[in-house]
């Protein structure tokens, strides 16, 4: 498994992960597919000015069937908050390849990854109180659960446990 930036060419890949009811179950609903271009253009645009980091979790050799093929994302963006900068990440893989240990890999790459530059300070992660395998990923990996709270997710509200973690200091 690596994982590379965002490109536009990934038009597939955010219909199979965006548009899917099973992989929107935890984040409100699928996406219409007429949104997909729209939410890639902005997150090449994104990654281009170096204002979030999205990655596609790609399968390489010895992963099995779907050689070079993208099954997940992880991504790292930032947001203003009540005044304060706000890191947040989230990812998702694609259902036949969830169970893999896939996100919690790449969650872990991206961890690192973000140590080692240093600007993007703590790291807030909100799963869905019902998302068993992302509050999971997120205890595994030493984030720190401040509370249940709701959050607006592309206008729509999520009830999620908060989690926080520095990077450097994970598992």
């Amino acid at each position: 498994m690596r994982l590379r930036n965002v490109e536009a060419g990934d038009v597939e890949a955010y219909v199979r992960m965006r548009c899917d009811p099973a992989m929107m179950a935890e984040l409100g609903g699928p996406l219409p597919r007429e949104e997909v271009e729209g939410r890639l253009a902005k997150d090449v645009g994104l990654v281009a000015a170096d204002e979030a980091w999205i990655k596609m979790i790609v399968l390489d050799d010895g992963d099995g069937d779907a050689n070079g093929e993208a099954v997940g994302t992880v991504n790292l963006w930032q947001y203003e908050e009540d005044g304060a900068t706000v890191t947040e990440m989230g990812w998702m893989v694609l259902p036949w390849y969830q169970g893999r240990g896939l996100a919690k890999a790449a969650v872990r790459q991206v961890l690192d990854a973000a140590a080692k530059d240093g600007r993007w300070g703590e790291v807030h992660a909100n799963p869905g109180v019902t998302n068993g395998p992302s509050n999971g990923i997120c205890r595994a990996l030493g984030f720190r659960l401040l509370d249940e709270r709701e959050v607006d997710f592309g206008k729509r509200m999520l009830r999620v446990n908060h989690f926080v973690v520095t990077p450097g200091e994970h598992t």
